[in-house]
């Protein structure tokens, strides 16, 4: 296979589609979906044989246990799978709104109206349920995706691929709407992000690696979060009991997602009463603690922190704890340490929540709540793409919504510009 000529194949396709999906009513994207989630629920057997391939490969490859258990489908999976696809098609459709609506001294008329991106290029690693939920997001804010999922669940994704093209026939759609590659060739990760004729927007889902080899190389615009270094502040006004809960549900809620807390910062004025109360919680969880100077004279029984670790995101029961003299180095910290994705304050004075909230600078900022609640459905969103920390287009959760852009349109009545 010429992997250069069967990309660039693919990208006109995925133009060509994306102009059908533009003018393609709610409707008709809606029963896209359905037909595609029944379709899927037909083909199950076709789907988990297909995933036992991968599953086999993976274990004879050597893949941890982490890595499988994402690769893996099963029914209860395919079930989700296939109730994502119909909660998405009940989700308002942002295509073609109208805000901003306004009459200028002219008499022209004019608004912004909401518009598909075109084509989005998304790659993403391991889980095969991640073709579906970007295939019905893209699909139902009209836009044609190219789809590159790891070489790990290439089988998986062929046999979910087969799905969706058939729902979009049986809709009366193209299939060339939603394409997922069929070859592990890493060359076509390259091609992909250099398509700058037929793709408008690549989203990585993935490791580190991945998202800065994207990010690197790309010549089409990245929507990307690299890490996610998310901190809680326990501030000098602190209700106790609501830092205890936050602490614990942040860390040990789930430790392997980017929305998880991995930083704890503490005033100074109620560390020695909080540490040791949080401690208790981490040592219950087989949470490892790494602290500062400060920390470690409170809690003597944790290890030393180092400098990487302010920064690190561990994804893993690992938590840093540093101790500040108050909000204003709590601030600092966190723009300087910070991967700008979620960071939560703990207080009961409202100027200093409203203060933290405006000065420091992530895609989610939050007072007195878990940063795990950073999440596209647990934002109303109904579910999203991924997590953006960029700071042009799209930023924090990428939903429907964050897969448009805005277009200027003006209603005239024969004016002319004097």
């Amino acid at each position: 296979m010429d992997i250069k000529v069967y990309m660039q194949s693919v990208g006109i396709a995925a133009r060509a589609a994306s102009r059908d999906l533009a003018r393609a009513s709610s409707d008709l994207k809606n029963n896209a979906l359905i037909a595609i989630a029944k379709q899927l629920n037909s083909n199950r057997n076709a789907v988990l044989a297909a995933n036992k391939v991968d599953m086999d490969n993976g274990r004879n490859n050597g893949l941890n246990d982490a890595l499988l258990d994402r690769l893996k489908l099963n029914n209860a999976r395919i079930d989700a799978m296939i109730e994502g696809l119909h909660q998405v098609a009940k989700l308002p459709d942002p295509v073609g709104e109208l805000t901003d609506l306004g009459v200028r001294p002219s008499g022209i008329k004019l608004a912004k109206m909401r518009v598909p991106l075109g084509v989005i290029g998304i790659i993403y690693e391991s889980r095969p349920n991640v073709t579906i939920d970007a295939a019905s997001l893209c699909l139902k804010s009209g836009n044609a995706t190219i789809l590159r999922g790891g070489s790990e669940a290439i089988e998986s994704n062929q046999a979910i691929a087969s799905s969706i093209s058939q729902g979009l026939i049986d809709a009366g759609l193209p299939d060339s709407a939603v394409q997922v590659i069929n070859t592990t060739d890493r060359a076509a990760v390259g091609e992909l992000i250099t398509l700058t004729e037929s793709v408008d927007v690549i989203v990585p889902r993935g490791g580190k690696g991945l998202i800065e080899r994207v990010s690197a190389d790309a010549r089409v615009p990245v929507i990307k979060h690299l890490d996610g270094n998310c901190h809680v502040y326990i501030d000098d006004y602190a209700a106790i009991d609501k830092a205890l809960a936050i602490a614990d549900n942040a860390k040990t809620h789930r430790y392997g997602v980017c929305n998880a807390m991995e930083s704890l910062l503490v005033a100074e004025s109620v560390a020695a009463q909080v540490l040791p109360l949080i401690a208790k919680i981490y040592s219950e969880k087989a949470v490892e603690m790494r602290g500062c100077a400060n920390s470690c004279n409170i809690l003597p029984s944790i290890s030393k922190a180092c400098e990487s670790d302010w920064s690190e995101e561990y994804l893993a029961p690992i938590v840093a704890i540093k101790v500040v003299a108050g909000i204003d180095e709590a601030i600092e910290h966190i723009n300087h340490y910070s991967s700008q994705h979620t960071e939560s304050i703990i207080t009961e004075d409202q100027d200093r929540g409203l203060r933290f909230i405006s000065e420091v600078d992530s895609s989610s900022v939050m007072i007195n709540a878990s940063t795990r609640f950073a999440d596209g459905f647990e934002y109303g969103l109904g579910a999203e793409i991924g997590i953006s920390t960029d700071k042009i287009h799209a930023r924090g959760p990428v939903g429907l919504e964050g897969l448009t852009s805005q277009k200027w349109v003006v209603f005239g009545d024969g004016q002319i510009r004097q």
